[in-house]
């Protein structure tokens, strides 16, 4: 491979890698390049802008830059290269440019770049920022999938997406041909995607020795991730500044107090610069977001504005600023209290944070199969989180780390690394898609850490009940076709059952509005009792699956007649709803609807409000739910569930909540054990519709309970209903036999 070496007068240590037909030089290569203005971007051939050589020098500064010959020298020469470096080193914005640069060199041969992220925002923070450095248009050469978001382009050479959008390409694309060089980064999150893909990817690069694999980790996951993939290159990229870390101790037991004490601690000093503060949980975040507002307003404003910002890692949140972006604050000294919990880290994108508290614990969901449950468990982060939340801070020179918590603690309670979320979470879905790429002979998969065999057994279980498999344990047509949904399994069975029942455009509705955020907004302190006049107006009396098809319908209705986007964003704040939230509701329906329509499933016209479509509504939800029904025990709200003995309440905003109305037989749509156990998205059912859409292999295996007694007896009578019906019409075809049977009777 040839390759040319030009230099930038503004920087000697840049080096690009672009064929020779991209050289626009004659013979006066010198005085060329002696002018910035003419100088052209191989990516687009334009000319570069003078912001580009601002950017570069930012990025010269980054600890990954000095390591940038040994990378393109290791990536010419191995398949596979592994970067260990801390968060905000560069390694996730300057690894797929220089990738990108490889590919360019030997001319888009065997494909693009695409780099997977675990969080969808920080997809979409990358793309934007690489784009920007790369001097291309946002959409063109550089963009961005992430789930029910599509930002790229024909041109587009370098992709951001997450784990979860390129283990679905391989649905389609098995051996993933569009691509010459794959990077998998944020490894150490250990989702089950980018494990899935860590472990397929072997028998993919084995098909493709031309495809190349770059593997972003912490440091911690070094060791584990080279015997996972052998002797390979290694490059390890350090930190520059080292950061002040104070335990406080005592501070565990109180720490909602120490961390306030701190907040305002840290802005009445003389110190200036953000604040970062790691909680429990989305809770916590809402307890201290009130708190800190309530006693921000009363602080003196001589010390400047101090500026809360809830960061929900689950929720498409407004990100923090780059940089420059910082030099457009107004005059008065604004200091940010971000709070975020969990998976948090990766989020933080300011060089502007001075100042991170961590609590030391978090409430993560632990999947049990047996109950099909999730439990929320609090427990200890592990040592790798501890550090990359420290990590965050590296780039500043007086950072300062606030641990509520003992250096004992962290040695003794943390354990080293964080689990893999594959021995943790329900594996329905992840099964169903190995079931479909094993269609196209990828179905053996090395996991990095193999899941627990009662989980893997549990999946099986349910994708049979759910008629995803034939009796060889394949996938059968509807399993196929239940895969092509980007959707839970049983959402997914609901929207098939849906085509059979006439509700197509109902259930699309209702699969939308529970796949995105929650549609109700955060509420500030006080506000509880104008919010619930306002939700009231949307209740449906047959549960909460019918108030979320209300409330898209009134927000249809809103854009409808509304001049502006302003205009359906304050329609929104008046009904404490939340605009991005539908508005992602109404992108995850358009693209269901396309998919009904790709593969041509039937689409009957919408008869929401009809008696009869109520009924099908709910035979098409039992059909994907019929695992997930519970009965008041005791006409008091206490649910127990059918398939074991855990015992639950409504949520406190269900239909049935608000309404004072507790329904006997309920399906929901999520549960977890908690300290308050709610079950969540509820709508009532008649056990005699249950009965005659569950398949009647799962009613056996369900364990003995008396649920499952007084739905055996509405059985039986139903069952000998039937019979007499059916005992009737026999006798009604043959009259002159009636009379001897009801002798021998």
């Amino acid at each position: 491979m040839e390759e040319e070496e030009l230099q930038c007068p503004n920087s000697s240590s840049e080096k690009r890698y672009f064929p020779e037909s991209l050289d626009s030089s004659d013979g006066d290569e010198e005085g060329i390049l002696a002018c910035e203005d003419l100088e052209l971007n191989p990516f687009d051939g334009l000319p570069y802008s003078s912001r580009y050589y601002k950017l570069l020098k930012e990025r010269e500064d980054l600890p990954i830059w000095k390591e940038k010959y040994a990378f393109m020298e290791n990536l010419l020469q191995n398949q596979i290269v592994i970067i260990s470096g801390e968060a905000k080193c560069g390694k996730s914005s300057q690894v797929p440019q220089w990738c990108a640069e490889y590919c360019l060199s030997i001319h888009y041969q065997h494909g693009g770049v695409v780099c997977t992220q675990v969080h969808k925002q920080t997809a979409v923070q990358l793309a934007l920022r690489v784009a920007d450095e790369m001097d291309v248009n946002i959409g063109h050469e550089v963009g961005y999938v992430i789930p029910f978001e599509n930002c790229c382009s024909s041109e587009t050479i370098l992709r951001y997406c997450t784990d979860d959008m390129l283990q679905r390409e391989m649905m389609s694309n098995p051996f993933l041909g569009s691509y010459g060089v794959i990077i998998l980064d944020d490894i150490h999150e250990r989702s089950i995607a980018t494990d899935v893909l860590l472990g397929l990817l072997k028998d993919v690069l084995l098909a493709r020795p031309e495809l190349k694999l770059i593997i972003n980790s912490s440091p911690h996951l070094i060791s584990k991730l080279s015997s996972y993939y052998g002797n390979v290159p290694l490059i390890e990229v350090k930190n520059k500044h080292p950061v002040d870390v104070v335990y406080l101790s005592g501070a565990q037991k109180e720490s909602f107090e120490s961390i306030l004490r701190l907040i305002f601690e840290i802005h009445h000093s003389a110190e200036k610069g953000d604040i970062v503060v790691f909680l429990a949980c989305e809770q916590d975040i809402e307890k201290a977001y009130e708190i800190v507002c309530q006693e921000g307003s009363n602080l003196n404003p001589d010390l400047g504005e101090l500026v809360v910002v809830p960061l929900y890692p689950k929720e498409k949140c407004a990100l923090f600023k780059p940089p420059e972006e910082m030099e457009k604050r107004c005059q008065v000294y604004q200091r940010r209290v971000v709070l975020t919990a969990s998976s948090g880290e990766s989020l933080i994108w300011s060089n502007t944070v001075k100042f991170v508290i961590d609590v030391g614990v978090e409430r993560r969901k632990v999947y049990n199969p047996r109950i099909r449950a999730n439990s929320l468990v609090t427990q200890p982060i592990s040592q790798s989180q501890a550090e990359t939340r420290k990590q965050i801070l590296a780039s500043s020179s007086s950072g300062k780390l606030f641990c509520l918590y003992s250096e004992e603690f962290a040695s003794k309670d943390m354990r080293p690394f964080k689990p893999a979320e594959m021995q943790e979470a329900n594996l329905t879905s992840m099964v169903l898609f190995m079931k479909r790429i094993d269609i196209a002979g990828l179905g053996h998969c090395d996991f990095m850490n193999r899941p627990a065999p009662e989980s893997l057994m549990q999946a099986l279980e349910d994708l049979d009940y759910l008629a995803a498999l034939d009796n060889d344990g394949n996938l059968s047509e509807f399993g196929i076709i239940m895969s092509e949904f980007p959707l839970d399994p049983q959402l997914s069975k609901s929207i098939l059952a849906s085509c059979e029942f006439d509700c197509v455009d109902e259930m699309l509705t209702v699969a939308a509005m529970v796949t995105a955020p929650s549609c109700f907004s955060h509420l500030p302190h006080g506000a509880e009792e104008a919010a619930l006049t306002c939700w009231k107006t949307f209740l449906h009396p047959e549960g909460d699956h019918f108030t979320l098809i209300n409330i898209y319908k009134a927000y249809q209705d809103a854009t409808l007649n509304s001049t502006s986007e302003h205009c359906v964003e304050k329609w929104c704040h008046d009904y404490f709803l939340n605009c991005p939230a539908l508005r992602m509701a109404d992108v995850i329906r358009a693209e269901l609807l396309e998919i009904i329509r790709r593969i041509e499933l039937p689409y009957a016209e919408p008869a929401f409000g009809s008696k009869e479509n109520t009924v099908n509504i709910k035979k098409a939800l039992l059909s994907g739910y019929f695992m997930q029904i519970a009965r008041d025990v005791d006409g008091s709200g206490n649910y127990l569930m059918l398939t074991h003995k855990q015992v639950a309440q409504l949520h406190p905003l269900s239909t049935y909540s608000i309404a004072k109305k507790m329904p006997e037989w309920v399906l929901f749509h999520k549960f977890s054990i908690s300290e308050n156990n709610y079950i969540r998205i509820t709508s009532e059912i008649s056990p005699e519709l249950f009965i005659q859409l569950v398949p009647q292999y799962y009613f056996s295996n369900l364990p003995p309970s008396e649920n499952k007694d007084i739905l055996q007896q509405i059985m039986d009578h139903l069952s000998t209903i039937s019979t007499m019906k059916k005992e009737q019409k026999m006798c009604e075809k043959c009259p002159e036999t009636t009379e001897q049977r009801c002798t021998i009777q």
